[in-house]
């Protein structure tokens, strides 16, 4: 091979080795920069019944800071193990505030709960019944009445309370068909699995509920006020910590009390 020859087969071999270093860089740079875009993503685990709610502030919100927000849904006591197992969300808005407030004691959130709004219970069908309170839940033709899982869900609990001040719960125990969430619940009675049942006001207000069926609400003397609160999870800061932050922030908005105050939750 010839001196010249021989050098610029060299030259050319460490062209080339270079070259792909630099596109190793270029590549490790690219999933580097994908991660980190990924990683503004805000994702918030919401009770079953905000969802409605939530899925318009979150279109709004997008829409005005052009920043994504995950919307993970599901009941409080699930979402709530799930946390406490290392799921990766940001922000828990819940049915109630036990369970935010445990997550609070656990160190596992940025500070104390805030209540975003009150729930409201109603009882829902979307078959032929005509009813004004709770005692439709013993006609015999009423075989199975939806109701969210009491241990899972604080809906759930306010339904059971509401039957026991009416002195029904003895009588409609047996007809009750137990839901892991709301989000099962609406499916039993949308579906006329169950004759009737019971669920949140912004599930019935919703674009997808509203109009459909029959429902009245209960009077909420008949049950503990479901204060619903939301916190902000530590586990937040190692991800998006000011997306997050703004977008719980936005949550006490003006803005966003409209949002809840037309799927039904009330502010004290």
């Amino acid at each position: 091979m010839k001196k010249s020859t021989k050098k610029s087969y060299f030259a050319s071999l460490i062209e080339n080795k270079i070259m792909k270093k630099l596109l190793l860089v270029v590549v490790l740079s690219i999933q580097l920069s994908g991660y980190l875009v990924a990683q503004t993503k805000v994702t918030v685990a919401v009770a079953a019944n905000a969802q409605y709610a939530m899925k318009e502030m979150e279109a709004q919100y997008e829409k005005e800071t052009g920043k994504e927000i995950e919307l993970i849904i599901g009941s409080s006591g699930k979402l709530t193990a799930q946390i406490k197992e290392g799921a990766p969300f940001d922000i828990f808005l819940s049915a109630d505030m036990e369970y935010p407030e445990t997550l609070n004691k656990a160190d596992l959130t940025i500070s104390a709960p805030k209540i975003y709004g009150y729930g409201t219970l109603v009882l829902w069908t979307l078959k032929e019944f005509d009813f004004k309170n709770l005692t439709v839940l013993s006609l015999p033709e009423i075989k199975a009445i939806a109701i969210a899982n009491p241990k899972l869900a604080p809906y759930g609990v306010a339904a059971v309370e509401a039957m026991n001040y009416y002195k029904m719960y003895q009588k409609a125990e047996a007809k009750l068909v137990y839901g892991e969430s709301l989000t099962q619940v609406n499916q039993y009675i949308s579906s006329k699995t169950a004759d009737i049942g019971f669920t949140a006001m912004s599930v019935v207000l919703s674009p997808e509920m509203q109009g459909k069926g029959k429902w009245i609400k209960i009077d909420k003397k008949t049950y503990k006020p479901i204060a619903q609160g939301a916190v902000l999870l530590k586990s937040s800061k190692e991800r998006n910590g000011t997306d997050s932050e703004l977008f719980y922030n936005y949550l006490y908005s003006d803005k966003a009390k409209k949002v809840f105050k037309k799927y039904g939750y009330q502010f004290q």
